[in-house]
């Protein structure tokens, strides 16, 4: 894989305030010692590493970083924030940067990530819990992968992992409030 090359139009441009403003993390703090890198479980086998994902913020590259695939592939495990000296929280940079590249139209289109959040989500909206038959349903119909793990069913029902029944958990009108205030960013 040939690493992404960073042209450099400006420093610390709009792109770098705007994840800052989402995150409250802030990514020109970064001063590229590649820590976060060193010892993170997905860089390896993302388009790109943390290290880089940062550079790219501070350089204003908007298009790079939107369609980044480590965006979706990190996994929040907080290795990159623990390790770094400047206390870059990335995970936190990538919340904000997955939400920005879905209002874009910018997910990479070999992520699955956001089907399974949306079916996460909708499972305890309407639910008040994950449901995790339902869940594996809703994520596997949507992105056509029905079989690809249909071998491991018969044990997990014979162990009770797949209830059919799923719960339900009481509270539906608050829910809906609070899934109505943060879609509106937290505001009343």
């Amino acid at each position: 894989m040939t690493p992404p090359t960073i042209h450099i139009e400006s420093i610390g441009g709009s792109l770098a305030g705007e994840v800052r403003a989402r995150s409250g993390a802030s990514p020109m703090s970064c001063y590229q010692c590649s820590k976060c890198s060193s010892g993170c479980p997905v860089g390896a086998r993302s388009d790109l590493r943390p290290h880089e994902l940062v550079r790219l913020v501070q350089m204003d590259q908007r298009e790079a970083v939107l369609s980044s695939r480590l965006i979706w592939e990190c996994t929040s495990c907080q290795t990159c924030t623990t390790r770094c000296p400047q206390m870059v929280d990335i995970a936190a940079m990538n919340d904000g940067l997955r939400a920005m590249s879905r209002a874009a139209g910018k997910v990479d289109p070999q992520t699955r990530v956001p089907v399974f959040n949306d079916a996460f989500l909708a499972s305890v909206r309407n639910r008040g819990r994950v449901y995790e038959l339902g869940l594996m349903a809703a994520y596997k119909l949507r992105t056509g992968r029905i079989m690809e793990d249909a071998g491991k069913a018969p044990m997990m029902f014979s162990k009770g992992k797949l209830p059919l029944a799923g719960p339900r958990v009481s509270g539906r009108a608050q829910r809906k409030a609070i899934f109505r205030r943060a879609s509106r960013g937290g505001d009343e």
